[in-house]
């Protein structure tokens, strides 16, 4: 099967069953025997025992498995607390507050992701620190897993920058040169020009809904834009202030709200120019804003790993200069220290 079909198999499965039972429940045929067999169990089999196997074997690991199972079962009780009808309904309404529950555990994930913003954000700007490792070891007190200290560090670096962007600088971050992004193609002009479409459609939009749905839906959705404002706000001021980095023997990959990569420079086959549209792949991995990226970075040989990483930088011949001056060195040091 296509590595991308296979990827989308879950939710193409979930929308599936959603329509299905949804015309079974709604409908009165000989196909539910006119109304007299609307058992929750037929949404509950596919959509809470079926689905969570078909994430397993559809992800590329245990945590991305559990990730899909998460949203996409809370969507099946959430679609199901509309379409089974109430007289049929007797697990459902404890699933409904299971939902509940989720959403106290999302809240209680900002709530951490804030007061980590709010620690590693005050030891940075006193102390003039690396941002992302001020970040990364106020997480690594509160938590032991490591999807989840990638998931509040990617939430605390949204706060930091939405709140406290313009305190921020190229200097705070370490590494021995620093190389921008937010020119190419004009990402931090457009990024912009989104935000002042969404503040301009958001209260045309809430009326829209409030006076031709619910209320309720108009409050939801605008909650949700505002949700995604904040990281687009955030992301905006990363440009410009987030730089990607020659540091000691590593390249250091930080690109807008992304956690960073560190790439040991031992590592990189070649670094060299590109100019044409690159699609996704298992073993391509791209930060780039708008455009074609201009830089791609070969790794050695990585078996069912990212092979190739692209990059779109503003200053691609000086980047590609800079990597490989630092890896003639590293190999001619080696060499030295090998003869000794």
């Amino acid at each position: 099967m296509n590595t991308t079909l296979k990827k989308k198999f879950p939710l193409l499965f979930f929308v599936c069953i959603s329509v299905f039972w949804g015309f079974y429940y709604s409908s009165s045929s000989p196909l539910n025997d006119y109304n007299r067999a609307n058992y929750e169990w037929l949404l509950l089999i596919d959509g809470l025992i079926v689905l969570p196997i078909l994430c397993l074997i559809c992800s590329e690991n245990k945590q991305e498995a559990l990730l899909k199972t998460l949203v996409l079962g809370s969507l099946v009780v959430l679609v199901g607390s509309y379409i089974i009808p109430d007289e049929n309904k007797v697990l459902w309404p404890y699933l409904e507050m299971g939902q509940y529950l989720l959403l106290a555990g999302l809240v209680l994930v900002e709530v951490m992701a804030v007061a980590t913003m709010c620690l590693a954000i005050g030891a940075a700007l006193v102390n003039r620190e690396d941002p992302d490792i001020a970040i990364q070891s106020s997480v690594e007190k509160y938590t032991g897993g490591e999807m989840l200290a990638k998931i509040l560090e990617f939430e605390a670096r949204i706060w930091m920058f939405a709140l406290f962007g313009h305190r921020i600088d190229f200097c705070q971050y370490q590494g021995d040169r620093h190389f921008s992004y937010h020119l190419k193609d004009g990402a931090k002009t457009t990024a912009l020009g989104f935000i002042f479409i969404i503040l301009f459609e958001l209260p045309i939009v809430h009326i829209f809904l409030h006076f031709l749905w619910s209320p309720l839906a108009a409050n939801i959705v605008s909650f949700l834009t505002l949700l995604g404002l904040l990281f687009l706000v955030a992301e905006y001021k990363t440009l410009g202030r987030r730089p990607i980095s020659l540091d000691n023997g590593y390249l250091v990959i930080r690109f807008g709200l992304m956690n960073r990569r560190s790439i040991a420079l031992d590592d990189i086959q070649s670094i060299t120019q590109n100019s044409v549209y690159i699609p996704r792949s298992k073993t391509v991995k791209r930060y780039n804003f708008s455009g074609n990226p201009n830089v791609v970075i070969e790794l050695k040989n990585r078996a069912g790993q990212v092979r190739y990483i692209y990059i779109g930088v503003d200053q691609p011949t000086e980047l590609i200069s800079a990597v490989n001056d630092a890896m003639v060195g590293l190999t001619a040091s080696y060499r030295s220290t090998q003869s000794i």
